[in-house]
């Protein structure tokens, strides 16, 4: 029986999803498990058992997850992508509409009214005039899970729309309406969009992907939206524009103490994936991908190691090894199977820049401990027998 230590709330519905027979729930924050089903609390500081081997995280974002340490231990860490995606394009439109109109302020204005409300909000309804989208420019950037579904609405709602995505996944790009205009120039969308919204995720390659450099190019009045990530807009940079009016609003689901005091900055509190739908959607793919790698060794979804799955050859036992990426792994696996006269009636190996993962069924007897002796290769993260 596997042990999964549920950290968080987790939607009872996806928890459906472990059998009785199989699994046994630990409510508590424990690594002393085979698998951890979490959202948003930090575990960098956690010390992991030698028995946990995989953390699914309810949502995509996985920076309070050492997932590099993770990789090293050989447990591999699942997201959820696409699960709160629809509910981020609704927010992410919302947030469009918002900073056209200058709804937040109208509303605050409105509640500041002591008395004759009625006469008073047709004398100043004026100072709140703010153009329409339709027929505007929307620059996506980024079209994955979320800014396909933007782009395609963007469409839907009028608006010319151009995208960029060097990335671009052929799921995504087929998903993605023949009215976008994609373009292989960012800059090219710099310079033409009224509106521009970014879905993309943070590394090295992004941080402060919006800057004074490309804020230069952009006309005069544009509106900037980030639903994806902090740390891609450089906020030394929006925030001079902003003073000066380059930049007529930002909206943002990622608020911190600069830019909620910050004139014609909206901060949402992180609302994104916060819908009933997409938070049981994150948590069943969660913990779907688990029970899939636990009971068949197959990976979906990972950050950390590649994706790799095999349909189970009849009356075998299954091998999986993660291992370094590096020269030799093929062979000290085989010459160990082989020691032990298994015989191989499937196999497959993906890998990754730094990590692999290996699928093997095989017809003979064999015991995990004789297994180990992979471990002692220091190529060799984690070796698992399923029966």
């Amino acid at each position: 029986m596997y042990k999964v230590a549920l950290f968080n709330q987790i939607p009872k519905e996806s928890l459906n999803l472990f059998s009785n027979e199989k699994y046994e729930l630990i409510y508590k924050e424990t690594a002393e498990a085979d698998g951890i089903v979490m959202r948003s609390m930090d575990i960098h500081d956690m010390q992991f058992s030698k028995q946990l081997k995989a953390i699914a995280r309810s949502g995509i974002g996985t920076n309070n997850i050492p997932v590099e340490r993770c990789a090293e231990e050989g447990i591999v860490v699942f997201n959820s992508p696409g699960g709160n995606s629809n509910a981020v394009c609704e927010l992410t439109f919302m947030a469009l509409v918002m900073s056209s109109r200058k709804v937040v302020d109208s509303i605050d204005w409105t509640k500041s009214i002591e008395s004759d409300v009625v006469n008073e909000v047709e004398k100043g309804k004026s100072q709140f005039v703010g153009p329409e989208l339709k027929g505007k420019t929307l620059g996506v950037i980024g079209l994955g899970n979320v800014g396909h579904l933007v782009a395609n609405l963007g469409i839907k709602l009028g608006m010319d729309v151009i995208g960029y995505d060097p990335y671009i996944s052929v799921k995504n790009a087929l998903g993605l309406s023949w009215d976008v205009q994609y373009t292989d120039d960012v800059n090219e969308l710099f310079r033409k969009s009224d509106y521009i919204s970014l879905h993309v995720p943070y590394n090295n390659e992004t941080k402060n992907y919006i800057n004074s450099d490309n804020i230069d190019m952009m006309k005069n009045g544009v509106h900037i939206l980030n639903f994806a990530r902090a740390g891609l807009i450089n906020e030394d940079d929006l925030i001079e524009a902003l003073e000066s009016g380059k930049v007529a609003h930002h909206v943002t689901d990622l608020p911190n103490e600069r830019l909620i005091k910050t004139k014609n900055v909206d901060c949402i509190p992180h609302l994104g994936g916060s819908t009933p739908e997409a938070e049981n959607n994150c948590a069943e793919m969660a913990v779907t991908q688990l029970t899939e790698f636990l009971e068949k060794g197959n990976i979906h979804n990972s950050v950390n190691f590649p994706e790799c799955s095999m349909d189970r050859q009849h009356d075998t036992k299954r091998v999986v090894v993660l291992n370094k990426n590096i020269p030799n792994m093929i062979n000290v696996i085989t010459s160990v199977l082989a020691k032990y006269n298994l015989n191989i009636m499937g196999m497959v190996n993906k890998s990754n820049d730094k990590y692999a993962c290996n699928i093997i069924d095989v017809r003979g007897d064999i015991e995990e401990e004789q297994l180990k002796e992979m471990e002692i290769n220091p190529g060799i993260l984690r070796v698992m027998l399923i029966k």
